[in-house]
């Protein structure tokens, strides 16, 4: 993909205004509970600082009414983890848009609140695309979290910047999805797991025509399993997308691929924490039952599969891994990825939560952060803006 990248360009003095996804958790309370997106936003402003640029990062956090900020809209919590990842004192900036100036001193950095609170960011307005532009010579999208989105500051200000270009975090993601989906060691097997099949469909559909193995798990899996003609109690299930389950599922066979079905599962009467967790074969499930998590024996055969694979690419539990009792599934899952010598990508907030949980975060070799523009260049879908930096870069 033709995109400028941060790390060639020259920075010394210059204003450099970072795009970063700083979107993080929040208790009650407003303390930050993971700072994952924060630490990994870290890199590109450290690259920046050491350049001597003039270093302004800004990102949204929450759903905040545009024209207002709210204390629990505010970019305070953040600022102060900021400054303790960068060991600097990082100054919060309110009122940012029309000042005559917001950039600090060469090697500074400050950040600039939260964008959408900004009349116009979430409609890409123009006017305040250029305004924005007015402020730096240098603007870099370093949020490939939502390069699916075209707003002020992840499209816009693409276009009207003196130079465009993507972090080290944006440029890591493209190349390892690029690398996983474009040019794919062989056997590609992907892994989509999630509540619904209509939420993914249009991922199932895509993924079908390239990967040589799709593995769905969660509620997805109970679909296909129906699909089959498995019976599946009370487990969650989407009987109108059958047809759906079943297209997916021919288009696999007839490249000689396959969609694994369960043989199978862990059952329980309710579902809760300390249900009863019961292992049943697929074509055993009750009417009374609620499919929580693969059984044994589908986890050992999913497990096989995924260490003989050249590419994995990993979107969602396989199980109600929060449930210790239902987390074997998922567990299995993610010890395969990890001891496999494929290339693997995984990427979503429940992906990455039980890659943490199983200890396996330093044995996946790209850990994407992104959520929704994940699953949309998956899909194959053109993200805005990458779209806005390939055109910069051919201009």
């Amino acid at each position: 993909m033709n995109i400028r990248r941060m790390q060639d360009l020259d920075l010394s003095g210059k204003r450099v205004f970072i795009r970063a996804d700083l979107n993080v958790p929040q208790d009650d309370s407003g303390a930050i509970t993971d700072d994952t997106r924060i630490r990994a936003s870290v890199p590109g402003i450290e690259l920046a600082l050491a350049a001597g640029a003039r270093v302004m990062v800004t990102s949204h956090l929450g759903r905040p009414k545009e024209g207002e900020l709210r204390p629990e809209d505010s970019l305070a919590p953040v600022a102060r983890r900021l400054s303790e990842l960068l060991g600097r004192p990082v100054p919060l900036v309110r009122d940012w848009v029309d000042a005559a100036e917001v950039a600090p001193s060469p090697g500074s950095v400050v950040l600039l609140e939260n964008c959408r609170c900004n009349r116009g960011e979430k409609k890409d307005d123009e006017a305040l695309s250029r305004r924005m532009a007015a402020l730096c010579d240098v603007y870099v999208n370093d949020a490939f979290g939502t390069a699916h989105r075209a707003e002020a500051t992840t499209h816009g200000i693409a276009r009207f910047a003196p130079v465009a270009c993507a972090g080290p975090l944006m440029a890591a993601e493209v190349e390892a999805l690029t690398r996983a989906l474009a040019q794919p060691r062989r056997p590609l097997v992907a892994i989509v797991a999630g509540s619904k099949v209509s939420t993914k469909l249009t991922i199932l559909k895509s993924l079908a025509s390239r990967v040589d193995r799709l593995i769905v798990g969660g509620g997805i899996a109970n679909t296909f399993m129906l699909a089959r003609g498995l019976p599946i109690g009370r487990s969650l299930a989407e009987p109108d997308l059958l047809e759906e389950a079943r297209s997916v599922m021919a288009e696999l066979a007839a490249k000689g691929g396959e969609v694994p079905i369960p043989v199978d599962v862990v059952v329980a009467p309710a579902f809760a924490a300390d249900a009863p967790a019961t292992v049943k074969a697929a074509n055993a499930v009750a009417a009374g039952d609620m499919i929580l998590d693969i059984g044994p024996k589908t986890a050992a055969t999913l497990a096989d599969l995924l260490r003989g694979a050249g590419t994995i690419v990993w979107n969602g539990p396989v199980g109600v891994f929060e449930f210790d009792a239902f987390s074997g599934g998922t567990r299995a899952i993610a010890e395969a990825v990890a001891e496999s010598s494929a290339f693997s990508i995984a990427g979503g907030g429940d992906t990455i939560a039980a890659i943490n949980r199983f200890g396996v975060a330093d044995r996946v070799d790209y850990i994407s952060t992104a959520g929704g523009a994940f699953l949309e260049f998956l899909e194959g879908k053109e993200l805005p803006a990458l779209a806005a930096l390939q055109a910069r870069a051919a201009a």
